[in-house]
Parts: C-alpha cells; structure tokens; sequence
C-alpha cells in the first residue's frame, strides 16, 4: 500500500539516495521560481499595505508553520486552547477546513457542545480540535475574518485562534506562532513544488513566537534560525509530540501505552509526517508488523479497509493502531471500528520548566493585545 507521498518526501528532505541529479527535481524548479516570485509579490503587497489585514474586536493568535504540513499545527492548536480555558477565556478555533467539502460560507464544526460536521464535510482537522476541545467553538471557512467575526458576535469568542493561518494574511494578529520541524525545519531549502517551502525563510521576521517541534533528546540551538532572525529575536520554545495512551475507536477503553510493548501492530496512517507515528509505536516497543502510509488527508475506501483488515487478520496482529486525525475520517465504517485502535498523543512543552514561560508570554501578548482594542 505505498504511496507516491513517500517520494515527495524523500525529494523535499534531500534523502541521501535521491541526492543525484533527478531530471524531475531539475523540472520542478521552474515553477518554483514562479510561485517564488508570486508569494513575494503577494508579501510586499501587505508589507506596504496596499492589502490591508483586517482588525478583529478581540485579540488573535496565529499557528501555522513556513513548510508543507506535518509540523504538529492541530496539537499545538488544541494545547492552546486548553491553555486559554483555563485562564478564563473564551476562545474559538477557526480553521480553512482543509480538505473538507464545504468550502464555501462559514461552517460551524462544533458549538462548543455538540459536533455538527463530520470530517468529509468539514476537515479531518477541525473534527478532531472539536473532539479534543469539549466547551471551545471550531468554525471552517474560506474567508477568515468572516468566520472571526461570526465567531465573535455568535459565540462570544474574547481570543481566535486561526489554524494554519501563517501565510493567510487576512486578520491581522497578535500573535505570529511558527512551528518548525526540530530537525528539518526548511527540508532542501527550496519553495513549492520543489521543496516544501511555503515561502521563503526570510519571512520568518514576521513571527513574534517560534517552536520547534518533535525535539526529541538534547535541545542544540539551531544556527541557521538565529541568522534569519537575529534582528528581531522572537522568543523560541521547544515541544515533543508525546503518545499518551492508546484508545479503542469503538469503546471505552483507554490503555497506557506500555500496553504496546512486545506486542505484535498492525498500523496505517494519512498524515504528513508519517514517520512520527512509526517512531512513537517503536517507542513503546510495539512488535511492529506492517506499516502502510497514505497521502495526508487520506479519503479512504472500504477496499483499503477492507485489505488493512485481511492484513491484520492473518498477521495475527494484537493491535491494529491508527491516528487521531485519520480516526476522524473514519466514523462511516462502524464495522472496521470494531477492530481499530487509536493512538492519542499530547504536545508538550520541553523542557517542563519552560512551560510556565511559554504560557506566561502568551498571556502577556493577550492582554497587551486586548488593552489595544
């Protein structure tokens, strides 16, 4: 069940077997160069404002990364919200609702009581922040300062969080957030399509707060990042994705993750960075068995299903073993939920005397932020 992703992968991080001349690598550079030219032109357009972002009447936070997905946005996205409710706030999630249906309007995903989109209609994303985040409203919608605005009047929204929204320039924030991998936070260095660039590393200036995310073992401070921001010195915070327990899809029971242990896994996955799931299994010692990645925001069908279950059944496996997101493109198929696992994972900050830092700074931006509305 391999899939072409793997290959865009291994181009865009410069795998060391594909580091011969490629005629495909070489082609992609021309409409590198053309989208390059086009996100700068788009930059200096609300640099100098002639494109202004919008003002929201309550503060704004940022998440989103300079890469192509996989940096652990949707974690940190519901680590934030978590950290608002607790303080007191109200906030809301609004998201673009990345491969969902409804692309038009403003869709509510979750009141903050009740889910109302399924993630074929809305997003496997925003489903799952609605999921993981009981008591805070999760909107999608194309046009961002709408959907603000709605969330705001409809809600009583006192904090957005724009999911993803780096490059969408629209609403104007308070807090830039960029999330960047640990260890390839610009793979080969090159914009879309011949590398995983959004746009270009000099835009980084424009972040007030940078992450680097799955810094698993000891923190070294990344040269390359301090040279582009060295004239502006954003605070940077380090995260991990840690795997916290594994739950049944169709059920309640919740087991820690030692359960995982020796035990014989049968695991598929439609995620950006497939490898971190791979990589949390064989961290809890799981016997892993088979391992199948498909393209990120996968649509699965009964066949796929269908064949992971057959593969499952005569591997003899203990445990077949998904993600969260693509659980929450699966709640169609009760009957292979019967069989599913679900890997729930947590991001935190590291080390854990850093955390009351990051919350303190994101607090203090809030409420300089709110005193200037």
């Amino acid at each position: 069940m391999e899939t072409g992703m793997i290959d865009w992968q291994r181009i865009w991080n410069d795998n060391e077997n594909i580091k011969r001349f490629s005629p495909i690598r070489a082609i992609l550079l021309f409409p590198s160069l053309f989208y390059r030219l086009v996100v700068e032109l788009r930059n200096q357009l609300y640099s100098k404002n002639i494109i202004s972002s919008s003002n929201l009447m309550c503060p704004v936070i940022s998440v989103g990364n300079i890469t192509v997905g996989g940096t652990g946005k949707t974690p940190c996205v519901i680590m934030l919200a978590k950290i608002l409710q607790a303080d007191g706030f109200r906030p809301a999630v609004i998201s673009r609702g990345y491969g969902g249906r409804n692309t038009g309007g403003i869709n509510v995903v979750s009141d903050g009581e009740n889910i109302m989109l399924d993630a074929k209609t809305a997003g496997d994303e925003p489903v799952l922040m609605a999921q993981s985040l009981p008591g805070v409203p999760v909107l999608t919608g194309a046009r961002r300062a709408k959907t603000g605005i709605f969330a705001i009047e409809r809600f009583g929204a006192n904090v957005i969080i724009c999911d993803d929204a780096f490059q969408h320039r629209q609403i104007a924030r308070t807090i830039d957030l960029v999330l960047l991998d640990y260890k390839k936070p610009f793979g080969n260095g090159r914009l879309l399509p011949a590398g995983p660039l959004r746009e270009t590393v000099k835009e980084l200036s424009r972040a007030n707060c940078l992450m680097l995310t799955r810094a698993e073992g000891e923190i070294k401070a990344s040269k390359k990042i301090a040279e582009i921001i060295k004239d502006r010195t954003p605070p940077i915070f380090y995260s991990i994705h840690e795997p916290e327990s594994i739950v049944q899809a169709k059920g309640k029971s919740i087991l820690a993750m030692d359960n995982l242990k020796n035990k014989k896994v049968c695991a598929f996955c439609g995620i950006a960075n497939p490898d971190s799931f791979k990589k949390a299994l064989l961290g809890a010692q799981a016997n892993i068995l088979s391992f199948n990645p498909f393209p990120d925001h996968y649509s699965y069908t009964r066949y796929d299903l269908e064949e992971l279950k057959k593969q499952f059944i005569s591997a003899r496996a203990d445990y077949l073993i998904t993600t969260e997101k693509d659980a929450a493109r699966l709640p169609g198929h009760p009957e292979f939920l019967e069989t599913l696992w679900i890997l729930r994972i947590t991001m935190k900050i590291k080390p854990a005397a850093a955390e009351p830092l990051f919350k303190k700074f994101i607090l203090q931006c809030l409420k300089e932020g709110a005193d200037k509305k």
